[in-house]
């Protein structure tokens, strides 16, 4: 037979496991002679391993990414490994593999913490989480490329502990009391004031008065929202518009303000309380309305939490938000999170 073409290709893609490699590291005692001294060598294999343990940088740092990234439990972890890479790790070297990065990693997340405070802008809002048995709270401060978290109470000094005290960008948050004392412009979130507004439309649902006032106040947000989707960046026409609509806010609130009986009364007491905190994101061009972004970083926490109920000790929380705080980031600037954890571990890796 001769000549001949190509008439189809086909590709088959496949995995082949790969065992894991297991090297001792042999070190041999010689003797001088001339003065007889015995000379042990000092070995270096902090390129491999961090400190003494077993498992080297690449292994160490998987295992975090398939607890933390990948979300999944240590068993999983374990038949994974023993099953592509034929290497048996006990539940107790997991467990100790976070808390080596967490521990490699404080340095690190020092420094996050200290670009959240130079932010512009930072979203911030809390959830619960146990620690041990006992009801506490974990915290998130983030940026579009930072997510920090802390944990503790529910008071507006751990507000001040992440911040610190020369923030001067905007603080994104709910309705909480304990943002109230920062010394910052503030964003209020309008998705919190809309939801509460339209579960006071259901309780309502015939009272005309009431519906009437949900959707003025829907419609004034939609008006903010399309003036800011074609406004200029000019600051003074920016404020002015800002100004109308805290205007127009407080026409809408002012009537229920003192009537207790009115349905109306509480979300008019609380648009009046914060009323130059609601419409920032108009005067400011880079300032969303709502405080979304702090949402979305606490939610693998509250999947976490959902999961495992919290945490067993002082030690497994201080993990925990520290590895959030370091994969969190990884994850909003778009770097892969196993080699960042491997880099972390070795920097000349």
């Amino acid at each position: 037979m001769s000549g001949g073409s190509v008439k189809r290709t086909r590709e088959v893609i496949e995995l082949v496991p790969n065992p894991a490699e297991v090297v001792e590291h042999v070190v041999l005692e010689r003797r001088c002679p001339q003065c007889r001294r015995r000379v042990v060598p000092t070995v270096d294999l902090g390129e491999q391993v961090v400190g003494q343990q077993r498992l080297g940088i690449t292994l160490l740092a998987l295992i975090v990414t398939l607890r933390e990234a990948g979300r999944l439990p240590v068993a999983v972890i374990q038949w994974y490994l023993a099953t592509v890479h034929r290497v048996q790790v006990s539940v107790g070297a997991i467990v100790a593999a976070s808390h080596q990065v967490a521990a490699r990693g404080a340095t690190t997340v020092d420094q996050i913490r200290e670009q959240v405070q130079a932010g512009p802008v930072v979203h911030a809002d809390e959830t619960g989480w146990r620690q041990n048995g006992t009801n506490g709270y974990l915290w998130t401060f983030s940026t579009p490329t930072e997510r920090y978290f802390q944990y503790g109470g529910r008071d507006g000094a751990m507000v001040d502990q992440a911040l610190g005290d020369t923030f001067a960008g905007v603080l994104v948050s709910d309705f909480y009391k304990a943002y109230d004392h920062v010394r910052c412009s503030h964003q209020r979130c309008w998705a919190h004031l809309l939801r509460d507004a339209h579960d006071l439309r259901k309780q309502a649902p015939k009272d005309a008065a009431v519906q009437t006032w949900v959707d003025d106040l829907h419609r004034l947000y939609l008006a903010a929202v399309a003036f800011v989707a074609t406004a200029s960046t000019d600051p003074l026409a920016r404020a002015a518009a800002a100004s109308r609509f805290d205007a127009r806010l407080l026409a809408l609130a002012q009537p229920y303000l003192d009537d207790r009986t009115a349905p109306q009364h509480t979300l008019s007491k609380r648009i009046a309380r914060y009323l130059g905190e609601l419409l920032t994101f108009v005067r400011e061009p880079d300032v969303p309305p709502d405080n979304n972004a702090a949402e979305r970083s606490l939610r693998h926490l509250v999947t976490s939490r959902k999961i495992s109920g919290g945490s067993r000790s002082p030690d497994g929380t201080a993990t925990k938000v520290a590895l959030a705080t370091l994969f969190g980031t990884w994850h909003a600037q778009g770097v892969n999170p196993f080699l960042a954890c491997r880099q972390l571990l070795s920097p000349q890796v």
